[in-house]
């Protein structure tokens, strides 16, 4: 990061949630999950994700994926591709995520950024320009 770094907040509204076992043998199971999103603040618009998460028997589940999100940062249009890994813990959602370098179109080309999301707390990116 350097020192044009801002930070964007926001929370996200699951739309579609279409989970699919991938494989369910060995002690934990893995599922591919489609999801559509509304983020809403900051960063306002829909993102479109897929993720492999692995859930085990107590309840604990990971997992990482991409989400190509489409419309606005902070008042500038666009979209760019978002890469994450977090967990599922006794209904607490929490992980990281990074702009994906090379993937923003539209004025928001040359964004590069890192996050993260808690179900509690929301979402939040800070980003730059390059």
């Amino acid at each position: 990061m350097n020192q044009q770094t801002k930070r964007a907040t926001g929370r996200i509204r699951v739309t579609s949630y279409d989970p699919r076992p991938y494989d369910e043998g060995g002690g934990a199971s893995i599922s591919e999950i489609h999801v559509v999103e509304e983020f809403i603040g900051d960063i306002a618009g829909v993102g479109m994700a897929r993720f492999l998460m692995v859930s085990r028997s107590d309840g604990y589940s990971s997992f990482a994926g991409v989400e190509r999100f489409q419309g606005t940062l902070e008042g500038r249009s666009g979209s760019f591709v978002l890469q994450s890994a977090g967990t599922l813990e006794g209904g607490t959602l929490e992980g990281t995520w990074f702009v994906v370098p090379g993937t923003a179109t539209g004025e928001l080309l040359g964004l590069r950024g890192e996050g993260g999301f808690q179900t509690a707390i929301g979402i939040f990116l800070d980003y730059w320009f390059e």
